[in-house]
């Protein structure tokens, strides 16, 4: 199978020295880097630069032919899109502003650390690989429209707020950077992460695991592996969940319980892309792009010190929040159908006729489960039915009497006292028909569903209705 290559646009080395074009080649692709193309006579970079995509450029002052600093000027020019890095074998303060001012991106001396030259391609391939994305996703908005619906086949739904999710999706699903989905359980963010992989166009497989409960010890062998001998009882080397990821997705499940011990191990993967099996002193490199995924607040657990800053930062280079059902409810109709074609497939059964009052009944209902409980919902429901028009008891009995969620963004104040910032209290009787007739609208017109809502019994309901209409 042939190997993806990383970035998705060329990096293009020009330089008069074939071995310094060699070495820097051999230790880019040790670093991850495999889009290289090399030049050894700068009258032909330009050339290549428009037959090729090329989105950063390593170059040279001092060439024969064409000057790094004429070849810089004209590449600023003609490709102003492209990021130049100087690499020169002098260390020439006044050179080095002059190719700054010219638009260089950085300057480096040959004589440096090999390590900081690289760090800084690292450094100007992801500000190249946001650029691109940036413009990608600005040109999905402005002509509002789905390259691959297909990848969301999955994902029943017909708001406009997810479908803008969809849209952000496609743009960044291509990104080598982390991305971080977050969402109430409940909300479908394994489907999510299924639909960038599918899109990441990645040759590998998405290899899922679910942190939360594993310990230190457990995190190093289940991601990195273990060589025979590496501890007692390991009889046999084992590679991990990164080695068997390969080229594709790593998934990693409920990020936000993750110990602080095994953070710091993330955090080294994350960048510097490699990572030692236990027992092994040679490091590997990790191919795969990590996604991760939590119902938590990584917020609110950040600022109370059990989430890692830097962490943080990194993992939401790219951020999918998922909204939960409650502020989509626009959604239960189509779910309530898809769910009662599933659940009557898999019990062998008729696929039972829905009554009127069933999706206005769970509008009402702010779902603390989501999409979960919903599909739960409609399973129990057809496990029972007996024919004809389908129970609403099972859901009834599910809801129970008042509504079991109340969202705290709903809340005027932080008691939740809808009357606390209002300068002139409603009178008693003012409440109980303002009451009356919001559940009345919410219920759309159902008086056994308003009743429910307000936790009174239909007649009572039906009488200060008629009070109303007097």
């Amino acid at each position: 199978m042939t190997a993806t290559l990383y970035p998705s646009f060329s990096i293009l080395l020009v330089d008069d020295e074939p071995d310094w074009l060699y070495a820097m080649s051999i230790s880019l692709e040790r670093a991850g880097i495999t889009n290289i193309l090399t030049c050894g006579d700068s009258r032909q970079a330009l050339q290549i630069l428009a037959d090729n995509t090329v989105g950063v450029v390593i170059l040279d002052l001092t060439m024969p032919y064409l000057s790094g600093e004429e070849l810089l000027c004209r590449v600023s020019e003609e490709h102003p899109e492209v990021t130049v890095i100087i690499v020169s074998g002098l260390n020439q303060l006044e050179t080095a502003v002059n190719c700054m001012r010219s638009g260089a991106f950085d300057y480096y001396v040959k004589t440096a650390e090999e390590q900081r030259i690289i760090k800084g391609v690292l450094r100007a391939v992801r500000e190249q690989e946001l650029q691109r994305e940036n413009l990608e996703m600005g040109r999905r908005i402005l002509y509002d429209r789905l390259e691959h619906p297909e990848a969301f086949s999955a994902i029943i739904t017909g708001d406009p707020g997810m479908r803008s999710i969809f849209k952000y999706i496609e743009a960044v699903a291509a990104s080598s950077q982390p991305i971080l989905v977050t969402g109430e359980s409940g909300v479908g963010k394994e489907l999510v992460v299924r639909a960038l992989h599918k899109l990441s166009g990645r040759k590998g497989e998405l290899v899922a695991v679910n942190v939360a409960g594993l310990d230190d010890a457990m995190i190093a062998d289940t991601l990195f592996g273990h060589l025979k001998g590496a501890y007692t009882g390991a009889a046999e080397a084992r590679s991990g969940m990164v080695e068997q990821a390969g080229e594709g997705t790593l998934f990693l499940d409920e990020i936000g319980d993750l110990s602080l011990a095994s953070q710091v191990k993330l955090l080294r993967l994350l960048q510097e892309s490699e990572y030692y099996p236990i027992g092994s002193d040679r490091p590997r490199r990790m191919r795969a792009r990590v996604v991760v995924a939590t119902h938590q607040d990584l917020t609110t657990r950040q600022a109370a010190g059990q989430f890692r800053k830097d962490l943080f930062y990194r993992l939401r280079t790219h951020h999918v929040h998922i909204p939960p059902l409650r502020l989509r409810k626009g959604d239960i109709p189509l779910l309530l159908d898809n769910f009662l074609r599933e659940a009557s497939r898999e019990f062998g059964r008729k696929k039972p006729t829905l009554p009127k009052e069933l999706a206005v009944l769970l509008a009402t209902y702010d779902f603390p489960g989501n999409v979960r409980e919903l599909k739960s919902m409609v399973y129990d429901a057809v496990s029972v039915h007996q024919g004809g028009v389908l129970s609403m008891e099972t859901f009834i009995h599910a809801i129970g009497e008042l509504p079991a969620y109340a969202p705290p963004e709903q809340a005027a104040d932080p008691a939740g006292n809808p009357f606390f910032r209002l300068e002139r209290l409603p009178g008693f009787v003012e409440v109980i028909d303002l009451l009356v007739g919001e559940a009345v609208r919410r219920a759309e017109g159902n008086q056994t569903i308003a009743a429910r809502l307000l936790g009174v019994s239909q007649p009572t309901l039906s009488k200060r209705l008629k009070h109303l209409r007097s």
